[in-house]
């Protein structure tokens, strides 16, 4: 089974592989393991295949878009026409899209076809894949184990080859993390490069289109077709894209590299750290100049993050009500809107998006606001500053992508240790940088781990060139 979208892309050209044969194969996968690993929600078998033979058309013809040969999921995130969006949650159930997302109509007017609908911890509120309504996704690479989360389906569905690429969204590492898990690569573009026009939103002031495939050069054609401006997402940013393509070719360049010492502290697993070190040690050989650096404030990170991103999704979720879209529970013994909006809300929402709306609500309460929320944002801008001083002497950052490598289901019940697992992805997006982890080895538990780097806004075509030149190294 093909999986680079290069390599599917020249196979087409040369004519040894027809596109309704590889989404056929795809498809068979599908069918034979999608009930033991609950990766997708939904299965778009019959489009697929009348839009891969379209689109093998435009091959012959020579008029295939950019995308032609990338079969992908799509997060149960994203609106698309014609189809449920319900991010993973039972409010949402019977909800079908009236429209397509921004990136689903770049990604398809380049030929890329959308194979079916990837499993999510409910309204992207988790690092697992467990808080779904449809269940948890088990990780390909072992079922015992979870893929992450929030966009662990994606990865998943990466890695069991259910198709090459996928979209996922990441608010605190949602992306990089299950990257992390799964042996794939996940992107974290900067907030605003990519469009978030009909992503359904967590915590508006982090959330980020998150491309992820089993290479950089995947996530670099993917970030191609979805990078630039939207009119319709005042939160786009007009910094025009670079050539994201063309970026992770070129030949080699040395870079300065800095190692914060805060992604090295306790906690993080003694084989990871010494995995890492042996990579820098390579990067050394290959002759980047290396350099320590200190984050001082990413210490506040985690706390930082699960004040401000809960208090956005205490406003965001206020809309979910039972009156307008999504699943009504009425209650049986009353008529009130009050008794409508609590019977909905507490059938409707999980416990791990109740938890995080009460704390939400709680620090955006009178009394609480300059306590913790006001507190919140100034430390955030403390952390934003950090990485901005840490730029000023280096081109990259490189740290483990995770402390440690996936966990078994249900073995963090405990919501704190839960959280811990995002502490080295979440700075990037409390600085709204851009970031991504990439396959550094296997531990000796037989799990796969990534290492992170981290690029300053609107840095993704430095960042993909080197993280390409790693990948080869470690590829070698």
């Amino acid at each position: 089974m093909y999986t680079s979208i290069l390599k599917i892309q020249n196979a087409l050209i040369k004519k040894t592989l027809s596109l309704p044969e590889l989404v056929k194969g795809y498809l068979g996968k599908i069918e034979s393991h999608n009930g033991d690993l609950n990766i997708l929600i939904e299965v778009q078998a019959d489009e697929a295949i009348s839009r891969a033979e379209e689109i093998q058309l435009k091959i012959n013809q020579g008029k295939a878009g950019a995308l032609a040969g990338c079969i992908l999921s799509l997060k149960d995130v994203y609106a698309q026409k014609n189809h449920p969006l319900t991010c993973g949650s039972s409010i949402l159930k019977g909800l079908t899209s009236v429209y397509d997302a921004e990136i689903v109509d770049r990604l398809t007017s380049q030929d890329a076809i959308i194979i079916g609908r990837a499993n999510m911890d409910e309204f992207a509120m988790g690092s697992s894949n467990e808080h779904s309504v449809y269940g948890p996704t088990r990780n390909p690479l072992n079922p015992d184990y979870v893929p992450g989360g929030s966009s662990g389906a994606s990865a998943a569905s990466i890695a069991a080859q259910f198709c090459n690429a996928s979209i996922g969204s990441d608010t605190g590492g949602s992306v990089r993390q299950p990257a992390s898990y799964t042996e794939t690569v996940g992107l974290k573009p900067t907030y605003g490069r990519i469009s978030r026009h009909g992503l359904v939103a967590y915590a508006s002031s982090f959330d980020s289109v998150g491309p992820m495939g089993s290479s950089v050069s995947d996530v670099a054609q993917l970030l191609q077709v979805l990078a630039g401006e939207d009119e319709k997402d005042n939160s786009s940013s007009s910094n025009p894209p670079g050539d994201y393509v063309t970026a992770v070719t070129q030949e080699h360049r040395s870079f300065t590299i800095g190692i914060p010492s805060e992604y090295f502290s306790d906690g993080l697993d003694p084989e990871i750290h010494r995995k890492v070190d042996e990579i820098i040690q390579i990067a050394e050989k290959e002759g980047h100049l290396l350099k320590k650096v200190s984050l001082p404030y990413t210490q506040y990170g985690l706390a930082t993050y699960y004040i401000l991103a809960t208090a956005e999704a205490s406003s965001n979720l206020a809309r979910y009500d039972g009156i307008r879209f999504g699943n009504r529970k009425m209650p049986t013994d009353s008529t009130s809107l009050r008794d409508l909006y609590i019977e909905t809300r507490t059938q409707g929402f999980g416990d791990e998006v109740k938890r995080r709306i009460l704390l939400g609500t709680y620090v955006l309460s009178k009394g609480y606001y300059d306590s913790y929320y006001g507190k919140a944002q100034k430390v955030r801008r403390l952390i934003r500053e950090d990485f901005l001083r840490a730029f000023e002497s280096v081109d990259i950052l490189l740290s483990p992508a995770t402390p440690t490598t996936a966990f078994k289901l249900g073995e963090k019940a405990d919501p704190l240790s839960m959280y811990l697992n995002d502490v080295y992805t979440l700075p990037a997006n409390l600085a709204g940088i851009c970031a991504i982890s990439i396959p550094a080895g296997k531990h000796s538990n037989g799990m796969p781990f990534g290492i992170q780097f981290q690029a300053g806004s609107f840095q993704e075509e430095k960042l993909l060139h080197c993280a390409a030149q790693f990948e080869r190294y470690l590829n070698h």
